[in-house]
C-alpha cells in the first residue's frame, strides 16, 4: 500500500516526458494519499486485505480486542494497550509518518522553491507556466549572484520578458525546454538584452549536471573510504576522491606534472 504509492510517484518523476510542474504536484498528490490512509475506512480496507493473505497463507490472525504483549519489554512494565492500539498507532501510521516525512526531506520547501522556478522558466505551450513570483524565489536562493540591487532590475527584466517573448517575439514561439530557450536566446541576441534572465536559465540548465556530479560522488566514495580505510580525515579523503571522481582528468596529467607540482609546494630535503 505505502510502497505503491511511493513507487508510483518515482516512475512518474522520474519519466523523461514528464515536466516539472506535473513532477511536483504528484508530490503533492502523493502526500494527500498518505494522508488519506489514515481515515477509519483506509485501515478497515487495509486489515481486510491483511486477513485474506494471512488465511490464505495459514497464518494467525491476531485478536486485536487482546492485550498486546511486547516480549521484548520488561515483565515488570504493566501492559497499557490493545493489540488494535499496537498495530494501527505503533506500526500504521508510524509507516506513514515515515513515508510522509521521507516525501517532505526530499522535497524541502528549497526545492520546491527551486524546481518551482525552472517550471515557470520553461518556454513550453508559449511561456503557459510563467510566473514572476516564483521566478524571483527562485532567485533568492543564489545570493552570490542576485543581490538587492540585482533582484530589483531582475523583476523589473522579467516583466519587460515575457511580454517580449511571449506577444511580439515570433522567434520564441513553439520552444520546447530550457535548452532550445538559451540556444534561441543567443541567436535573437536577446541574452546581452536579458542578462539576468540568461543567468537563470543555466543555472537552470546546471542543475542536472551538479546533481548527477553529486550522487556520483557519494556512490564512489565507498571504495576510497572503506572498512580499511574508515578513520581518514576530510582533507585526505577530498585529495583521494577528486582524482577518482575526475580520473578521466587526471589520466591526461602526466606523473612528472603531479611530481613537479608535489615538489614545489614547499622546501623539501629530499627531491622525489
Amino acid at each position: 500500500m505505502f510502497g505503491s504509492i511511493v513507487d508510483a510517484l518515482d516512475t512518474l518523476v522520474e519519466d523523461a516526458e514528464q515536466d516539472i510542474a506535473n513532477a511536483m504536484l504528484l508530490v503533492q498528490v502523493a502526500k494527500k494519499r498518505l494522508q488519506t490512509l489514515r481515515r477509519d475506512d483506509e485501515w478497515d480496507m487495509f486489515v481486510d486485505k491483511v486477513s485474506i493473505f494471512c488465511i490464505k497463507h495459514d497464518i494467525l490472525v491476531p485478536n486485536f480486542d487482546y492485550l498486546y504483549v511486547n516480549f521484548r519489554r520488561s515483565r515488570r512494565k504493566p501492559i497499557d494497550h490493545i493489540v488494535f492500539h499496537h498495530y494501527r498507532v505503533e506500526v500504521f501510521c508510524k509507516v506513514i509518518d515515515w513515508k510522509f516525512q521521507e516525501l517532505n526531506d526530499r522535497f524541502d520547501e528549497v526545492t520546491t522553491d527551486l524546481l518551482h522556478g525552472v517550471s515557470c522558466l520553461d518556454p513550453i505551450d508559449s511561456f503557459s507556466s510563467f510566473d514572476i513570483r516564483k521566478i524571483m524565489k527562485m532567485a533568492e536562493l543564489y545570493p552570490d549572484d542576485f543581490d538587492e540591487s540585482g533582484m530589483s532590475a531582475l523583476e523589473n527584466h522579467l516583466a519587460s520578458y515575457i511580454i517580449d517573448v511571449r506577444d511580439f517575439d515570433e522567434r520564441f514561439s513553439n520552444l520546447n525546454g530550457l535548452s532550445n530557450l538559451s540556444k534561441r536566446l543567443v541567436k535573437t541576441k536577446k541574452h546581452s538584452v536579458y542578462p539576468l534572465i540568461f543567468l537563470l536559465v543555466k543555472l537552470a540548465l546546471l542543475l542536472p549536471v551538479a546533481t548527477v556530479t553529486v550522487e556520483r560522488a557519494f556512490s564512489e566514495m565507498k571504495f576510497i573510504k572503506n572498512e580499511l580505510r574508515s578513520r581518514m580525515d576530510d582533507d585526505f579523503l577530498g585529495g583521494c576522491i577528486v582524482p577518482y571522481v575526475e580520473r578521466e582528468v587526471f589520466s591526461t596529467i602526466s606523473n612528472e606534472s603531479i611530481i613537479q607540482t608535489f615538489q614545489e609546494m614547499k622546501p623539501r630535503r629530499v627531491q622525489l
